[in-house]
């Protein structure tokens, strides 16, 4: 099939209930994040870690993390070594650990060691953009949010929902044809397509109820 021009994909457009319908019924239980935690310090703190990781290795270290350190407090605390050695297993470690101090100093500082609950003080945190932002807020806040991580980036690319790469650009792109009662909801059950079909380096397209208004997906058969 010749290949369509870099352009918003009308068939997944026009038929975006239909794939909001599809989404949740492969997806129903898809509606949290999979990081685990108990708080939102924690939370905020298992995001920042999960930057270039997965969910799976951040949720075998942030048990013991959270153990050591039980409050933002602990973080500034403990010297930025030992934080680094605690953390290296996600990788990237000097800068997740430079970012949650700093993070941990601010919100002690600032928020008198409570969590902000909106876009704007959450963003000014070191170490915290939109994405990150918007996990806490989704998933201990209650505000609906397009959480775009690197599945969401992906996946509404591929579909043809949106010409952009930069991540807030899809949010904002996403929050213009996207119901906002399904923000999140839509977030969560792209992230499990991800997982489970759409993979990066070789996508199940046969196995995928989304194909029929898919532009990757068209354009491969």
């Amino acid at each position: 099939m010749k290949k369509t021009s870099l352009e918003v994909y009308k068939p997944a457009v026009d038929n975006m209930g239909r794939i909001l319908k599809i989404l949740q019924e492969e997806y129903p239980d898809a509606i949290y994040t999979s990081l685990e935690h108990k708080n939102p310090f924690q939370l905020l703190v298992a995001t920042i870690l999960s930057a270039q990781s997965t969910d799976k290795l951040v949720n075998k270290v942030t048990p013991g993390l959270f153990e050591k350190y039980k409050e933002p407090r602990d973080f500034i605390d403990v010297s930025i070594e030992e934080l680094e050695e605690d953390i290296r297993s996600t990788g990237f470690y000097r800068n997740k650990a430079k970012s949650i101090k700093a993070c941990a100093r601010d919100i002690v500082e600032k928020f008198n060691s409570e969590v902000p609950d909106n876009i704007d003080e959450l963003t000014k945190l070191p170490g915290v953009g939109r994405k990150t932002a918007n996990v806490v807020l989704a998933n201990e806040f209650g505000v609906q949010a397009i959480i775009v991580d690197t599945h969401v980036q992906r996946i509404t690319q591929r579909l043809g929902l949106t010409v952009n790469s930069d991540a807030t650009k899809i949010e904002f792109d996403m929050m213009k044809i996207i119901p906002k009662d399904k923000w999140t909801e839509f977030s969560h059950q792209l992230i499990a397509l991800g997982r489970t079909i759409c993979d990066a380096k070789k996508p199940k397209c046969p196995a995928c109820r989304l194909l029929p208004y898919c532009r990757f997906g068209q354009e491969k058969t």
